[in-house]
């Protein structure tokens, strides 16, 4: 199960953060900051995969920004690793060619797609066409 989600760029400001376990708001910033720091500072020959607490982290950084889902231990490392890079691809291809001010400014689009792709902390769908369908049946609306 995916505990959270969190989109930072290098200076460690997130851009993207959505929980799936409930935490206080204080206890939100302080893993936010630990989880920057440990992937901001972790050498790229590394593995994309750390521990944390007691839960492992699955991060990759795109450009400035470091995608990091935060998984039971005993989840799938590369499942989720694709799953990463799927997301990355849908924003791609919805945003044409993504930049981090397209997250920020479009945030409620962030958070659709997000949401389209996983549910309470699970994956619901994994196909990009299916998502991308979707959102734009979703953009005809508005």
């Amino acid at each position: 199960m995916i505990r959270f989600i969190l989109l930072q760029n290098r200076q460690g400001k997130t851009r993207l953060a959505k929980y799936y376990v409930p935490l206080e708001d204080s206890e939100k910033h302080k893993v936010e900051y630990e989880v920057h720091r440990l992937v901001v500072n972790r050498d790229p020959k590394f593995t994309n995969f750390v521990e944390f607490r007691t839960h492992k982290i699955i991060y990759r950084r795109y450009a400035g920004l470091f995608f990091s889902l935060c998984v039971d231990i005993t989840d799938n490392e590369l499942a989720y690793l694709e799953c990463i890079h799927l997301f990355v691809e849908i924003l791609d291809h919805f945003f044409s060619n993504v930049c981090e001010l397209d997250l920020v400014f479009n945030f409620h689009k962030v958070y659709l797609i997000l949401d389209e792709f996983i549910l309470a902390g699970e994956l619901q769908e994994t196909s990009k066409r299916a998502i991308i369908e979707r959102m734009g049946e979703l953009e005809k609306l508005e």
